[in-house]
């Protein structure tokens, strides 16, 4: 049995689907191009069917992404089948991935359907989907059986053993509620690979969710009985109580080599920044105490442990920071320090830039340098977020001015000055704080109006002077959009992001108005 644990990443699909989380293209394009640098081996990028914008993500990965497969979910219906295979096509290593629910509850209460009616089903799908990745030449056929843990063993024997036999060449057990525990979950596995002999030519997989925290767990204790393909999201992203974490499959593999006898083609060095892009682009924070990439995962407060790090890191540390990706410098910039000096430290935290995007980088450095004695890598990582984009800056802030007081008779006011598409705006407003009149004001000089869902302010480093980034997601049309802005100005970073969903806000109506033909 080979010792290849082939990781599956489902953040955009999967992971996308956690409450408050969704991406627009472009930044469903950028985790993409992230995730192959990180070496996964197949990016399942959305659920084709699901929706034309969903469609258009897969496709422009499709196209644009190289190296891991590329992979759209299905339902077992032939449409579905097939518009998956139409969004996947372009890549050279395509991927199609259907499922359907075989326990008791999904087959009686959600698809209404006798045993004998989903097997047929499930082996027709798994089938007609064969026969388009024929076309393609390379193109891989996956099938998943919804809610297997709770589904009944022979009669899961029975569709595995069916669908093998259709033509799937990946077989995923997925314990889609999180109910299982390790020795349960490996039992099923290994049942399976022992009762089904050409199951043993294929690749078993398994897909496990964390409702009772056990989803890391589960997902080994499947690699101990014989699966191969491991299936998770970044930062353990996911419905409910999320998916397995990537990062802690990854390095409990690499970590525990001598335990499992596996390992993947993980390159975990990216691990640290994929997480932190995956995180920024969501909204989602990672946990402080979050393994792996949390903030607090290499820091040691107690004075045992730090006697002990100081002799000798292994004695509380079983990785380092490296291992993972952790900027372990702390080399600070200051107004003084010139652009080759950004430059090189920009390329050691990973962001290459061409000189004109070196130029305006350095630009906005020195205002952050000029309001900081010290900037720190977590600075400079908070300001490529900041100046990074994915969609054209239709609305750029030039200044925000905002007045409050402690009198209870004051009212809060908000002076903006904004510049659209060349031309200069100036607006005022008053609300029922800082940020409330800030954010009507710019809604007043855009012209665009949007639901404030959430709202998040951080410090990115300690200190009175400590950078802030600014986290909201808004509505506009039954559609959520997350929006991100940096600054040592609270008000400056808070009036940044709003301005950042409104501009996503702003090309997703041009976007729809060219799909239909009409004027943006």
């Amino acid at each position: 049995m080979s010792d290849r644990i082939l990781v599956f990443d489902t953040t955009l699909r999967d992971g996308e689907q956690s409450p408050g989380a969704s991406l627009s293209r472009p930044e469903k394009l950028q985790i993409a191009q992230q995730l192959a640098k990180l070496g996964v081996d197949v990016i399942e990028a959305g659920f084709p069917i699901s929706s034309p914008g969903d469609f258009e993500a897969v496709r422009q990965i499709a196209e644009e992404v190289r190296g891991p497969e590329i992979c759209g979910l299905s339902r077992v219906r032939q449409e579905d089948i097939q518009r998956a295979y139409d969004a996947v096509k372009a890549s050279p290593r395509a991927r199609i991935h259907t499922v359907i629910a075989t326990s008791q509850v999904h087959t009686e209460k959600k698809l209404r359907k006798s045993r004998e009616e989903v097997l047929a089903m499930a082996v027709d799908g798994v089938r007609f989907a064969r026969s388009l990745a024929a076309e393609h030449g390379n193109c891989t056929v996956e099938f998943s059986t919804e809610d297997a843990v709770r589904t009944d063993l022979e009669y899961l024997i029975d569709v595995v053993a069916a669908t093998v036999e259709a033509g799937a060449d990946v077989v995923n057990i997925p314990d889609t509620v999180g109910i299982a525990t390790p020795p349960h979950f490996h039992r099923i596995i290994a049942t399976l690979l022992e009762r089904i002999p050409l199951l043993r030519e294929r690749i078993v997989s398994v897909h496990c969710h964390d409702d009772l925290g056990l989803a890391v767990a589960n997902s080994l204790a499947g690699v101990e009985a014989g699966a191969r393909q491991v299936e998770c999201t970044i930062n353990g992203l996911g419905e409910r109580a999320g998916n397995a974490s990537l990062e802690e499959v990854v390095m409990a593999l690499k970590v525990r080599r001598d335990h499992y006898q596996a390992a993947s083609s993980v390159v975990t060095t990216e691990l640290y920044r994929t997480s932190q892009l995956v995180s920024k682009l969501t909204g989602m924070a990672v946990q402080r105490n979050k393994a792996i990439v949390g903030m607090n995962a290499f820091l040691h407060e107690a004075g045992i442990h730090q006697d002990g790090m100081l002799k000798d890191a292994s004695t509380y540390e079983i990785m380092s920071p490296a291992d993972v990706g952790v900027p372990e410098s702390r080399l600070t910039l200051g107004r003084r320090s010139g652009r080759h000096a950004l430059k090189a430290r920009l390329e050691e935290l990973g962001y290459h830039l061409a000189e004109a995007e070196l130029d305006q980088t350095y630009e906005q450095f020195l205002k952050i340098a000029e309001r900081k004695k010290e900037v720190f890598d977590e600075d400079l990582a908070a300001l490529m977020d900041d100046a990074v984009r994915g969609v054209p800056a239709k609305f750029k802030l030039l200044q925000a001015q905002v007045t409050t007081s402690t009198a209870t008779d004051s009212l809060p006011t908000a002076v903006v000055v904004i510049e659209a598409d060349g031309e200069v705006i100036k607006d005022a407003a008053i609300g029922d704080g800082g940020v409330d009149a800030l954010y009507r004001a710019i809604e007043r000089a855009t012209g665009v109006t949007v639901d404030l869902a959430d709202f998040q302010l951080r410090g990115v480093t300690g200190g009175t002077d400590a950078m802030g980034q600014a986290t909201v997601k808004v509505m506009y049309q039954g559609r959520q959009t997350t929006g991100r802005g940096a600054s040592t100005d609270v008000f400056e970073a808070s009036a940044k992001a709003l301005l950042d969903a409104i501009n996503k806000v702003s090309w997703l109506e041009e976007q729809r108005a060219k799909g239909s033909g009409g004027a943006a």
